[in-house]
Parts: structure tokens; C-alpha cells; sequence
């Protein structure tokens, strides 16, 4: 009989069986003047003892204000020390977590406040070019559920500042925050991210304590990290990669969690590297070609890195090569996971050969299951492909007030259905060869055709559109739509990406406009994307990113 591809992460490696509040307490006795969290863009350095001093009095000033367990409040903001803040405050509370891109317009905000049900919301004042409090006052009576806006930095009419929050809970307060410590259960959901589906509307990923707290402990493990390491995050607090694999990874060891930039910044991640001698350093490998390109990469000293994590998106080969032999990067990690599985499901391990972390994304991770199905749902052969699924303490509580998507992505045995073709070999070792969905990942986000189609098809112009990925040295994929426009009507490309701005994500907006009379399909009108993508790559000259 031929192995099966079926793993199992074996381990006698303890679960930690906290929530993240009393866990993040039972770290900072132990670790109370080692540095906790270094904000370079805010000039913030706090030992973990001056972090919890901040923390508590942030969630007893929530609780001043009213907010109970299980309420749910947005956090939307670019990286800097109040999400940190926030994200521990609200786990001691025992509120619901949701959030919130930075680069979300007006569409995007609206469904995700309502849909989670926020009563409350943790924003910056702006980012970039998108001037929030100008977003929310115009969102404002299409919130009716949302009754407190906290504002870091200046407040505005109707909003209390994040600082003065953090003066508002007494003695009653602080009681009732020591006595949550015992009433709050591991299991309870803790955190909100929204994940786009074929559906094209984004669902909400219901995540535990359980979940992500054991997922960063067994990512650091992974990285074999301790309270001596100093992790440089530029990725995105709002995404797993920033808030578990970053945060909850460096607390479960007692490491420095250091962020460069409020937004990835090539140049401000090579400062903070050198300057505050980082151990580890993160990102997708749009991040690490941005760091190893700049003109001013030879001038900083890298050799206290060792290790770190890239993950988002397929590494090219020749990226992983630069970054042992430029970034001293020896011990760097491979992860492939998906926010529904909080967010990692397999690793390569630091003394991995290079030529296994640079075709497959490691092995299954402690206290994980995975198996590979073929359309029957049968597992299949090693080295055979087919569709990913994974178990375990990692798998999400489900998605936000959503059963039937719940129990489209959850089976009654309890297998998260990942929607990638993957391969698992004899070793063990997971390769993912293509995807089932239409997802296209451009510079580490992932981004769901059927949600920017959705949208387009608003445009009083445009009768059909197809939304597909289409390769990109830079990003790794970039967008096109193909538009079928009404009857009668005419449009240009311009037209089309202005329709867009300002209402969905930057990162969302085609770069690539293409007018059509039809698509190709099939004989029973299934559209072929394939096709379309093979045709503008014909097209526009493009080249097929080689990756591991």
C-alpha cells in the first residue's frame, strides 16, 4: 500500500492553556525589565513591565466607558504602540477584537463594522492619503450600532483620545479587571479578521485566545526564539502575520517586539535592524526584495540577524538565496498558513537545507493535522496533488454570524478546507502547487477577484467583468479586469481605476484594464480564467514569476 498524505504534528510539547491576558501577566513576572515593545517612528521603549502598567490602564478606562465582554470594537490604524496596546487591553477584557485594514475606504468600513456588530472603534486620525475622521462622519448614520469612537492623537467632535482613556479607571475598575482574569475562558473568540471569499463579501474569521496565542508560541518555537531575541515586525498589525506571528510570538518567549514604521518602509526597516540589533526580522518576499534593493542597503550592519519568517506568498528561490548570503539570514523560516487557521499550519525548521525552504513551505507544525483529498475527498498518494486540509487547535471558532460559509470551510469532522492544491512528500515536506480559488496575492495581500468584480459591477457602464491575477516582477501578481460594457456605452481605462479610487483598497484597483465583446468559457458557461491570463500574458509581454 502506498504512504499516505496524511501528517500529523506529534509533540510533547505543552499547549498553553491561558488566555492571552493572564499569559501575557505570567510573562511579564518573569520578564518585567527586559524590553517589551520599541516603536521606533514613536520613539516609545517600554520594558514589559512599563507595556502591562499601559495596558491595564488602558482596559480599565474601556471599562469605564462601558464595554462589557464579548462586545466587539474595530481597531483601524497603521502599526504604532496603541494597537499593541489595544490588542492586549481588549484580550484582559474579554472584548471581541475586529480588524479593521488601514487601507479600507467607506464601502469596505461600513460592511465590516456593521457586520461584526462594533459598538466602539480605535482609529487613527488618518493614514496616508485617507482622512478617516472624514470617513467616519460620513458612515456615521449608516452605523447605528457604533456609540464610541477612540482617537489616537487629537480628538474631534464626538470622540475621547486614546490617552485620556487610559485615565478614566479607578479602583472599581482595576477589581473588576483582576476578577475577569478568572472569568474569562481560552475559548472564548477574541479577535475578528475579515477574509474575502469567492462569495466576493468578506467574512469574518472568529479566532480564540487558544487559537492565536498557541499558533505564535509554536511559530517562535519554530524560529527557536527567547527572551534574548529582538523581532523587527514591518508587516501590518491588522493581518495574523503583524498581530500573532509578530506579537503573540514574541510574548509566548519573552522577545522585543520592534516596529521600524506605521507602513513598510524598505529604509526605516534597515535603520531599526542596525540600530536596535534585531535577532529576526519579517515579511513576504516583496519586503525583503524592497530591503536588499535600496541603494542604501550596504550601508547598514545586518550581522545580528539570524533568523525570521517570510510567508504571504510563494518565495522565489533566488530572493531566499540573497537573504542568507546579504542579510545573514541563515536560520530564516518558510510559513504558509491562512487567517482561518490562526494563521500557520506548516514551517520549515531553521537547519532545514536551503533547497527544502526554498520548494516547499516545511512540515506540519506541533498539534496539527493535515491531509491532501482528492475531488471524492479521499486522501491521496504522497507526492500526489490535491486539496489541502488541516485540523486542529488552530482551526477557526468559524465565521462571523455566518454558519452556512462556516460549514462550507469547516467538514462535520472538523477539517478546514483550504482551497490550495498542495502536494506532501515522504518526508513529510508540504508543496503548494496552485490554488483552487481565484485568489491572486499581490505583495503578500490576498485579494478575492470576485469582491473587486462585485464592486465593478456598480459602475452604470459596465454590463460584465472578470477579475484575474496576471504575473508581476514586483508584486508577485498584479490585477486585470476584462470589462464588457452595456450596449451603447463607451468607458476608458482611466475611467474604470477612477471609478474605484477612494472606494476600495489601493491595493485592489486593476492595473490592468481590458475592454471585451465576451470571455472564454466552457460549454456549460463556466468562465475560463486560465485563459484570460495566458492571453494577457501574451499580451503585455509579461513573464511568468519563477518561484520555489
Amino acid at each position: 500500500m502506498p504512504q499516505l498524505s496524511y501528517v500529523h504534528g506529534a509533540s510533547d510539547i505543552p499547549f498553553i492553556g491561558d488566555t492571552i491576558g493572564v499569559h501575557f501577566d505570567r510573562i511579564v513576572e518573569r520578564f518585567a525589565e527586559r524590553d517589551a515593545l520599541i516603536v521606533r517612528h514613536q520613539q516609545i521603549r517600554w520594558n514589559y513591565r512599563e507595556l502591562k502598567e499601559r495596558i491595564d490602564a488602558f482596559a480599565a478606562g474601556l471599562l469605564a466607558l462601558g464595554l462589557r465582554r464579548g462586545d466587539r470594537i474595530g481597531v483601524w490604524s497603521p502599526n504604532n504602540a496603541e494597537w499593541v496596546i489595544t490588542q492586549f487591553a481588549t484580550a484582559k477584557v474579554g472584548l471581541i477584537l475586529v480588524n479593521i485594514n488601514p487601507a479600507y475606504r467607506v464601502t469596505e468600513l461600513e460592511y465590516a463594522l456593521n457586520k461584526a456588530g462594533c459598538v466602539a472603534l480605535v482609529t487613527a486620525a488618518r493614514f496616508k492619503s485617507s482622512d478617516y475622521m472624514v470617513m467616519l462622519d460620513e458612515l456615521k448614520p449608516l452605523l447605528p450600532q457604533l456609540r464610541l469612537v477612540v482617537t489616537i492623537g487629537a480628538a474631534s467632535a464626538g470622540t475621547v483620545r486614546f490617552d485620556d482613556v487610559c485615565t478614566l479607571g479607578g479602583a472599581a475598575e482595576r477589581h473588576r479587571l483582576a476578577a475577569l482574569a478568572d472569568e474569562l475562558q481560552f475559548d472564548d473568540p477574541i479577535n475578528i479578521q475579515f477574509t474575502s471569499g469567492t462569495t466576493g463579501f468578506p467574512k469574518g474569521a472568529t479566532l480564540s485566545h487558544h487559537n492565536i496565542l498557541n499558533n505564535g508560541l509554536f511559530i517562535a518555537d519554530a524560529m527557536k526564539l527567547t527572551e534574548q531575541d529582538r523581532v523587527c515586525i514591518p508587516v501590518p498589525l491588522y493581518h495574523c502575520f503583524g498581530m500573532v506571528i509578530g506579537n503573540l510570538g514574541c510574548l509566548t518567549h519573552g522577545s522585543a517586539m520592534v516596529y521600524p514604521s506605521e507602513a513598510f518602509d524598505p529604509l526605516a526597516t534597515l535603520e531599526t535592524v542596525a540600530a536596535e540589533r534585531c535577532t529576526a526580522v519579517y515579511g513576504v518576499p516583496t519586503m525583503f526584495i524592497a530591503e536588499m534593493d535600496h541603494p542604501d542597503f550596504g550601508k547598514f550592519d545586518l550581522t545580528s540577524l539570524r533568523t525570521g519568517m517570510m510567508a504571504g506568498s510563494p518565495c522565489p528561490i533566488e530572493v531566499m538565496k540573497r537573504t542568507g548570503s546579504l542579510m545573514h539570514l541563515s536560520e530564516v523560516v518558510i510559513g504558509y498558513g491562512m487567517t482561518e487557521t490562526s494563521p500557520a499550519s506548516f514551517a520549515s525548521a531553521t537547519d532545514d537545507p536551503i533547497e527544502r525552504r526554498v520548494s516547499t513551505v516545511g512540515r506540519i507544525l506541533p498539534h496539527v493535522e493535515a491531509k491532501i483529498v482528492n475531488a471524492e475527498g479521499r486522501i491521496v498518494p504522497r507526492g500526489t496533488a490535491g486539496e489541502l486540509l488541516t485540523r486542529g487547535y488552530l482551526v477557526m471558532l468559524g465565521y462571523w454570524n455566518d454558519d452556512e460559509k462556516t460549514r462550507e470551510a469547516i467538514d462535520a469532522a472538523g477539517w478546514m478546507h483550504t482551497g490550495d492544491l498542495a502536494t506532501i512528500d515522504d518526508e513529510g515536506y508540504c508543496n503548494i502547487v496552485g490554488r483552487i480559488k481565484d485568489m491572486v496575492i499581490r505583495g503578500g495581500e490576498n485579494v478575492y477577484p470576485r469582491e473587486i468584480e462585485e464592486f465593478l459591477y456598480r459602475h452604470p457602464q459596465i454590463q460584465d467583468v472578470q477579475v484575474i491575477g496576471v504575473p508581476d516582477p514586483r508584486y508577485g501578481e498584479e490585477l486585470c479586469a476584462w470589462v464588457r460594457l452595456r450596449d451603447g456605452e463607451s468607458a476608458t481605462v482611466e475611467e474604470i481605476r477612477a471609478f474605484c479610487q477612494g472606494q476600495i483598497a489601493h491595493y485592489k484597483v486593476p492595473r490592468y484594464v481590458k475592454f471585451v465583446d465576451g470571455f472564454p468559457m466552457t460549454v456549460t458557461g463556466k468562465i475560463q480564467k486560465f485563459l484570460m491570463r495566458e492571453q494577457m500574458i501574451e499580451e503585455l509581454g509579461l513573464t511568468v514569476v519563477k518561484t520555489a
